[in-house]
């Protein structure tokens, strides 16, 4: 977007991965819904297509904001007019430094997880967002706990009852095929032969596109497809390797069968995790799908940026931080500006997408002394993923985010085919989700966004024989 701004800048995008992420097949489903595939490219494609695109890279060392300089890891330093920040997060691993515990976040620990699973018997998962819940249900062949601290699956982007509508879908024996995947992948060249050198924590790979499961080949060792089984409301309290395990005199449980069976193990495990509610199980590793921290460290030292409580750096409308001429956008950044009351952020690859965007238009602005509009895509949270072969669309407050007790729900659910849960306050639809085919997206987003008054209309909102898309037309 800058490169398109300003065709006869120098715009120098400095990144510490050899390839860089590249959105492609974008398609505006609807005014703030956006689907797209994001796909790893050689840097060189990029200065192709810009020519005032330079791609160095090497991490970065340190900003001196006074300055305006960037210091980079192989001695260098550059100077900037304007900088954005858009350094993403890293994995907030449950523990640092232990050989079995693998955090995924990027391609690179994906591949690292992939030649672990190979080996696998069973594997403890731990954390409750969207890359826990594909993760769980794309393995197979390997026994997996699914540890999580809510009383149901997928509590980023569901609630209860969604979870009960995708469970059996988790634990069904047969898979259907997978649509296949047709998107070209690049990977650094000769990094098949040589091994790659395995991301150290500090090594930071870009974060995963939306279909980074494809063409991993998640298998264990084990014949049967899946054998998931989930321990609520729980989390690790502490991970012993083999030995401490040995010399504690504790029981270990095997996988369980049934509600009463509480079996003691006789396998030893390279690995133990013991978990709040008491219960120990060995496994070969353990998978840190809890989450992610804006990756800031680089920048702070010597610098007096403006911090939110989520560890990024506050930007205001104009995705400006609190230093001069400096922006950033993506998960590195917190919203501080006051936001639309049908948005909220979330570190999303469509965020990431909509504010790198933007600030380089506010970027432009800025240089030119224009004025600027807050871009319309936060105006109302808007997000389309997969899940369990399911499409889900989620908008607004979906799960009544910051709306108290003062909202009412109402559903919709035909097992195995769709479900929707609209979310209500004063008569006016606050947020949705919808999971399945159920062609009501671009309906549902014209209320939410502008807000009538749908008290009349009372449960027939939702009445399957009405053909609501056509009355709201």
């Amino acid at each position: 977007k800058l490169a398109a701004e300003f065709p006869s800048e120098d715009i120098f995008l400095i990144t510490a991965s050899p390839v860089i992420k590249a959105v492609t097949n974008f398609k505006q489903v609807s005014k703030t819904l956006e689907e797209f595939d994001v796909e790893e490219q050689p840097s060189s494609l990029l200065e192709k297509r810009y020519p005032n695109i330079r791609v160095i890279q090497s991490g970065v060392k340190q900003l001196k904001s006074d300055d305006h300089k960037i210091y980079t890891e192989d001695g260098k330093e550059y100077i900037y007019e304007k900088l954005c920040l858009c350094a993403g997060a890293k994995p907030k691993l449950i523990v640092e430094g232990n050989p079995y515990v693998l955090g995924i976040r990027d391609t690179d620990s994906a591949q690292a997880f992939q030649k672990n699973l190979a080996q696998a018997e069973r594997i403890v998962v731990v954390g409750n967002g969207g890359i826990a819940l594909e993760l769980v249900y794309e393995i197979q062949g390997c026994e997996v706990i699914w540890a999580i601290k809510d009383k149901a699956i997928g509590n980023t982007f569901f609630d209860a009852g969604a979870a009960e509508f995708l469970i059996p879908k988790l634990t069904a024996e047969s898979r259907e095929t997978p649509i296949e995947c047709k998107r070209t992948k690049y990977t650094v060249e000769g990094s098949e032969e040589k091994g790659r050198p395995t991301a150290a924590s500090d090594k930071l790979g870009s974060a995963l596109g939306p279909d980074w499961h494809e063409g991993l080949h998640l298998k264990g060792t084990k014949e049967f497809s899946h054998k998931v089984h989930i321990e609520i409301l729980c989390e690790v309290k502490k991970i012993h390797l083999q030995q401490e395990f040995i010399q504690l005199h504790r029981t270990s449980l095997t996988f369980p069968k049934g509600e009463k069976n509480v079996e003691p193990d006789e396998v030893l495990w390279p690995v133990y995790v013991e978990l709040t509610n008491g219960k120990i199980y060995g496994c070969n590793f353990i998978v840190s799908a809890t989450g992610v921290v804006p990756n800031v460290e680089p920048f702070l030292d010597g610098n007096n940026f403006a911090v939110g409580e989520d560890g990024g750096l506050k930007v205001d409308k104009h995705m400006h931080t609190s230093l001069p001429d400096v922006y950033a956008a993506g998960d590195i950044c917190t919203a501080a500006w006051e936001p639309s009351p049908v948005w909220h952020q979330m570190r999303l690859w469509t965020q990431a997408r909509q504010m790198g965007w933007y600030a380089a238009k506010c970027m432009a602005a800025d240089a030119l002394g224009e004025s600027i509009d807050m871009d319309f895509s936060f105006e109302l949270f808007a997000h389309i993923t997969k899940f369990f072969n399911y499409k889900v669309v989620v908008l607004g407050k979906y799960n009544a985010q910051g709306l108290g007790s003062d909202h009412e729900l109402m559903l919709r659910c035909t097992k195995g085919h769709e479900y929707v849960k609209v979310v209500m306050q004063n008569g006016r639809m606050m947020g949705a989700v919808l999971i399945g085919e159920t062609d009501l997206d671009e309906t549902f987003e014209n209320l939410i966004l502008n807000q009538m008054d749908l008290s009349a209309y009372g449960e027939d909102l939702l009445n399957p024989d009405i053909d609501i898309e056509d009355y709201f037309d």
